[in-house]
């Protein structure tokens, strides 16, 4: 995923606000990044359908692990670049716009509610257990992937799309004052069409970000 060029996030610091997120800024306004100028803004032009596509000669599994792998990292790396405004108080709930709450389910299959940071470093400590985990996904030559590989994946994509809608609903000021929000809207349509082209979303995961969704359906972006 080099056409990103995600190397110039390196060493990003904290940006001089120019766009406010104070609730009386945005009383009876869209999202910021449903506006057409934010959602347009992109690195890669065009559908990302022949991205996505698992190429000819290429295991399934594999394709599927490898991109897995870069969604991960690439997440892993927007939220670490918004850490500093993600808090216990600037975030007292996992959410992911009106009406969306995300809860935390413990060993022992109770329910919690959880601030959107520890939330999130519970969810990418947990993918990142299940990604070293050479059982599920196997890195020696002549090792098999597990046939249950497929309800893993479907439950990091669900994870990963947590964190990106909260991302986007909480946090989008501080991309379009740090300027990435192109990297982030890259990666989310790419994010979005590699999970419809294998089927690891579903319909009502995606429902936070259903209108941005269908906007790139629209403009062909996302197919």
């Amino acid at each position: 995923m080099s056409f990103f060029g995600l190397g110039k996030l390196a060493g990003i610091g904290k940006p001089k606000q120019a766009f406010s997120s104070s609730a009386a800024a945005l009383k009876n306004q869209p999202p910021l990044f449903l506006r057409k100028n934010c959602a347009l803004a992109h690195l890669v032009k065009g559908s990302f359908k022949g991205v996505v596509q698992q190429p000819k000669y290429a295991d399934l599994n594999e394709w599927l692990s490898i991109n897995t792998f870069e969604f991960f990292n690439l997440v892993n790396m927007f939220y670490g670049v918004v850490t500093d405004f993600c808090t216990i108080n600037e975030c007292p709930t996992m959410s992911a716009g009106p009406g969306t709450e995300y809860t935390w389910t413990d060993t022992q299959r109770k329910t919690i509610k959880l601030a959107a940071p520890q939330y999130i470093d519970y969810v990418l400590s947990q993918i990142q257990t299940t990604l070293d985990d050479e059982r599920m996904f196997p890195t020696k030559a002549g090792s098999e992937f597990p046939k249950d590989i497929r309800a893993t994946l479907c439950v990091i994509y669900r994870h990963l799309f947590r964190v990106l809608a909260h991302i986007y609903w909480s946090h989008y000021v501080e991309l379009l004052n740090l300027k990435i929000e192109g990297h982030v809207n890259s990666v989310f349509a790419h994010f979005i069409s590699f999970a419809k082209e294998f089927d690891l979303l579903d319909r009502k995961d995606m429902a936070p970000m259903a209108d941005l969704i269908a906007f790139y359906e629209q403009q062909g972006i996302v197919v």
